[in-house]
């Protein structure tokens, strides 16, 4: 097996399946990522977890795309979780926040007792998965794909969104876990299935193969920090044998700017923003995702009173 130079945590690397029609990719996040992020808002347990496994999921989805930008994994519904959102850039940085109901949230965990809850438990019946992709010229229109939270996890539901929207056949695997003494832990792997032409003639037994094999995949293998990801793909395909890219690195990093922030209030009827004014005369602002505090004087969004 291939081994090149990686670290061995907040990370995605993509891989390859020698001489199958598999391509792969996979991420693990730690400290420097998914820790920040899940620790910032003090999320109760297993809502943290939910929120740690769509950050994953943007990595691994983001972490292909050929072209410089974004893409947001956003989920809304009617149920205890309003709104979740995470955030992968290509240039490695990743963010989320979720927003939820306290009240509707504690029922729903002493229903479960404490276990972990399924997606219409969380969004609701109406709950749905948008996957939106975002570039960063600003001539192009985003393109947003959407499929119902109606399985049983979000990865589950992810594979949804590319069997319907993409026709890519694939298999998602994410866990996310405290650790000792605090922190955060989380990796997640996908395979997909590259379609068949005059090439490579028909994929489909060899896609049976790699799902079965990775079916075998478990949540703490995902995260063990003594199994290293290249001894991971070599448990999981080494009868085919498998080639592992080079490593980009992940890291918590908000997007959020005064200069942004500005555009996007200026864009608002001053009617509304003035009713918004702190007695100080600022406009009072938070960022959803780093928690960041933005305190803008009304002149500098409005201009003066005349």
């Amino acid at each position: 097996m291939t081994q090149p130079a990686f670290q061995t945590t907040d990370f995605t690397a993509s891989f390859q399946i020698h001489e199958r029609p598999i391509r792969g990719r996979v991420v693990r996040m730690g400290e420097e990522s998914i820790t920040p992020i899940l620790a910032r808002h003090d999320y109760p347990e297993n809502l943290a977890r939910v929120l740690g496994e769509a950050v994953a999921l943007a990595a691994l989805v983001g972490s292909s795309l050929k072209f410089d930008g974004r893409i947001l994994v956003q989920a809304e519904g009617d149920g205890p979780v309003r709104m979740l959102v995470a955030e992968y850039s290509t240039s490695g940085g990743v963010r989320g926040y979720l927003r939820f109901d306290q009240e509707a949230w504690a029922n729903l965990d002493r229903l479960n007792k404490g276990k972990p809850p399924h997606m219409p438990q969380l969004f609701g019946r109406a709950g749905r998965l948008a996957l939106i992709l975002m570039q960063d010229n600003p001539n192009i229109q985003p393109y947003q794909g959407i499929v119902p939270l109606n399985k049983g996890t979000l990865a589950q539901c992810a594979e949804d969104y590319y069997a319907m929207s993409e026709q890519v056949p694939s298999r998602i695997r994410l866990s996310v876990e405290p650790l000792a003494g605090g922190g955060w832990t989380c990796g997640g792997m996908m395979i997909q299935r590259i379609a068949g032409d005059e090439n490579r003639g028909d994929t489909s037994e060899d896609w049976r193969e790699a799902e079965a094999l990775f079916a075998t995949l478990t949540p703490a293998e995902l995260i063990d920090p003594g199994l290293p990801v290249t001894d991971l793909l070599f448990r999981l395909f080494h009868e085919q044998g498998v080639r592992l890219e080079e490593s980009r690195i992940v890291d918590d990093r908000c997007t959020c700017n005064e200069d942004r922030l500005l555009t996007t209030l200026r864009a608002m009827p001053e009617e509304s923003l003035r009713d918004l004014v702190e007695p100080d005369g600022n406009l009072a602002i938070d960022c959803q995702f780093c928690s960041r505090h933005y305190a803008l004087p009304i002149e500098r969004v409005t201009g003066p009173v005349n």
